[in-house]
């Protein structure tokens, strides 16, 4: 018999490594439109500027084109992509299909206390809209909705739609300037029904609440048509 394997410990794992720190840097700047689409991005010059050596660039560029945020071409320069409205329709569908069945299911098992946990939530998001931070909206706004996969005990779905929620990102960040009240609103909507334990209504609230980034990009292609790609 073979003799069973040994395997040495390994040191600690940082929390957050230099390819980590980096993606994040650029995931955040290609979100708020600080690298709007069309940039021009160079391995060189990000390691550069952020005094780290060209392989954590590399993976952070992968990561990226992964997600849709860049288009990587061999031999030819690196740029953040355009939005397109294609994608964001389809990622759409998708998180709609899957976040209305979670919410009929959170109609039925969340409790008193998943449901003042959530409603403690809406009150930041409050605060961060009178605060005009879109940024820590749209933090909360994530987690609001992660919050109810796994209150429903769906925590995988979540998962799910992050993979496909990247197209939307940046449309969603784009519209809190003039309709985080709105998107709120929305959420006090969605709690409500989920509170009368109406799953109808709940998956009519979520329905009306994902459906308005169809509305919303028509105005940011009026107001910015370079960013977004020509599409048939």
């Amino acid at each position: 018999m073979a003799d069973p394997m040994q395997l040495r410990a390994i040191e600690p794992i940082a929390r957050s490594s230099i390819a980590d720190q980096v993606f994040d840097i650029l995931y955040a700047q290609v979100l708020s439109l600080e690298l709007p689409p069309g940039t021009k991005m160079s391995e060189a010059e990000v390691a550069k500027q952020l005094d780290v050596s060209r392989q954590p660039v590399r993976d952070a560029f992968y990561r990226l084109s992964q997600l849709g945020f860049l288009v990587v071409q061999p031999q030819r320069a690196t740029t953040v992509s355009q939005i397109s409205a294609h994608d964001v329709f389809k990622a759409r569908f998708v998180r709609t299909a899957i976040e209305v069945e979670i919410i009929r299911k959170a109609c039925e098992v969340l409790t008193e206390a998943q449901i003042a946990e959530l409603d403690q939530m809406l009150t930041r998001q409050q605060a961060a809209v009178d605060a005009g931070d879109r940024t820590g909206f749209h933090q909360l706004d994530d987690m609001f909705h992660k919050m109810i996969c796994d209150a429903a005990g769906l925590s995988f779905a979540w998962a799910v739609i992050r993979e496909n929620k990247a197209h939307t990102d940046r449309v969603r960040y784009l519209s809190l300037a003039f309709a985080s009240q709105t998107a709120l609103d929305d959420h006090r909507a969605i709690m409500d029904a989920v509170k009368a334990r109406d799953p109808e209504r709940a998956e009519q609230c979520v329905r009306n609440h994902l459906s308005r980034i169809e509305g919303i990009i028509e105005r940011l292609r009026a107001e910015n048509h370079a960013w977004f790609a020509e599409e048939d």
